[in-house]
C-alpha cells in the first residue's frame, strides 16, 4: 500500500531522522581498524533509546540486531559480530529509527582507513548517486526517473546496480509502497505524488550486479565477491518542494578517517 502523508506526520519522521542522524554520528565518531562491529550495534541501540526512540531494525521480520553492517562484499543486511574491522575494509552502516509512531531510515558507507583508489571511487560515485536519484524525487515524476538517474550515472563510471533489492515508501510501517528500484525507465512506474515518502537507497557493486544470500538468511553479497556500497536517505516529496529528510552532517562531522 501506498500512504501520504501530512505536513504533521512529515514533521514526526523528521523528529525521527534526527535522532537518525545523531546515533549515525556517534557511530561515525567509532570508524576505525580494531573495533568490533558488535560494540556499534550496542552504542546505536543504546543511543536510539535514549534519546526515546526504538531501534527499527530489531526483531523486524526476526532481524536480531540494530544494524545493518555489511564490510566489503556484503550489500546489504549484514550482522554486527566480534569481527573487528580492518585497515583497508569498507563498512555500510544502515540504521532505522522508531519515534512516535514513525520511521525513518538512512545509510552510510565508510572506508577504514586507506582503501584503494578503485574503491574509493565507488563510494564516492554510489553516494553522489544517491543525489543524482533525489534530484528526480520531484512531484509528477514517476518512480523510473529516480531509477534511471541512479542507473545511468552509476553505469556511466563502470559500476553495476544491484537489483534484487530496492528502496521504499515508509512511515507508520517501516516498509511501505511504492518499491523504489535503482534502476529503471524515465516516465514509467507509480507517479511520485504529495506526501509521499520515501527511502531512496543506492546499492553498487565495484563487479557485476548479481547476488546472494548467505547461509544466515539475511546477508546479502555480490556474488563474485566484488566490494559494494549503499547510501541512503529518506525524503518527502510535496508539490512544492522535496525535502531530504534525514541527514549525514552529523556522520561528516564526527569521521576523521
Amino acid at each position: 500500500m501506498i500512504y501520504h502523508k501530512t505536513r504533521e506526520e512529515v514533521e514526526i519522521i523528521k523528529e525521527s531522522a534526527q535522532i537518525l542522524g545523531k546515533v549515525h554520528g556517534e557511530i561515525a565518531k567509532k570508524i576505525r581498524p580494531g573495533v568490533k562491529t558488535i560494540e556499534l550495534d550496542r552504542l546505536a541501540e543504546e543511543f536510539i533509546l535514549d534519546n526515546g526512540g526504538i531501534p527499527s531494525f530489531k526483531n523486524y521480520n526476526g532481524f536480531p540486531y540494530t544494524l545493518c553492517i555489511s564490510l566489503n562484499e556484503n550489500v546489504v543486511h549484514g550482522f554486527p559480530s566480534e569481527a573487528e574491522l580492518q585497515e583497508g575494509d569498507i563498512v555500510s552502516i544502515d540504521c532505522g529509527v522508531y519515534f512516535k509512531g514513525y520511521h525513518s531510515d538512512s545509510a552510510y558507507t565508510y572506508p577504514v582507513g586507506k582503501v584503494s583508489d578503485e574503491v574509493e571511487k565507488l563510494i564516492q560515485v554510489t553516494k553522489e548517486s544517491l543525489y543524482k536519484g533525489i534530484e528526480q524525487a520531484v512531484y509528477g515524476n514517476r518512480v523510473g526517473d529516480i531509477g534511471f538517474a541512479v542507473q545511468s550515472y552509476t553505469e556511466d563510471h563502470g559500476y553495476s546496480v544491484v537489483r534484487e533489492l530496492v528502496g521504499h515508501g515508509l512511515g507508520k510501517k517501516l516498509h511501505e509502497g511504492p518499491e523504489i528500484p535503482n534502476y529503471g525507465k524515465r516516465g514509467r512506474g507509480p507517479k511520485l505524488s504529495d506526501g509521499l515518502v520515501i527511502a531512496i537507497e543506492p546499492m553498487i557493486n565495484l563487479g557485476k550486479r548479481n547476488v546472494v544470500q548467505e547461509a544466515d538468511g539475511w546477508t546479502i553479497r555480490t556474488a563474485d565477491r566484488a566490494p559494494s556500497a549503499h547510501f541512503e536517505h529518506t525524503v518527502a516529496i510535496f508539490k512544492d518542494e522535496t525535502e531530504v529528510l534525514t541527514t549525514h552532517e552529523y556522520i561528516e562531522e564526527n569521521f576523521n578517517n
